[in-house]
Order: structure tokens, then sequence, then C-alpha cells
């Protein structure tokens, strides 16, 4: 399992900006890499995501939509080891 999580976002979110906001200091704590993916663009991420962004998916492919805390972040990581 890699050690990534991927941000669903799309452009003039504010609460995608907040919560890259909130996950970059938790991704460089446990020396992960969080990656930004837009949804626009893509028909079936706009279709399944549009109405639900930002969403981080975990490695596993598991999802966390918002709203979420950093706390259920770390929580949901640590479950996955």
């Amino acid at each position: 399992m890699s050690n990534q999580l991927t941000l669903l976002t799309g452009s003039n979110c504010h609460l995608c900006d907040q919560a890259k906001a909130m996950l970059n200091p938790l991704v460089i704590e446990k020396d992960w890499e969080l990656v930004e993916v837009s949804i626009h663009g893509n028909k079936d991420l706009e279709e399944g995501y549009a109405i639900r962004i930002p969403v981080v998916v975990f490695p596993d492919g598991s999802e966390k939509g918002w709203p979420f805390t950093a706390a259920q972040i770390r929580r949901q990581l640590k479950s996955k080891k």
C-alpha cells in the first residue's frame, strides 16, 4: 500500500482549499504524499463527485467526504495499517 492520499477537488472550491490546508500538515507529519485530482474535465469523476468534493481517497480505495477533520483522517490512516 502506498503512502499517498488523494484529494478530489474542483476549481473555485473553498471547501477544497480548506481541506488541503488541513491535510498538508498531516501528510508532512506522517511522511505521506497528498495528490490533488481535479474532477473537472473527467465526466466520470464529475458525475460521481460534483456535489461531494472535497473527498479524500485512501490507498485502499476507501473514501472520506467533507466534512472531515485531521483527527478523523489520522484515525482512518491508523486503522488501515
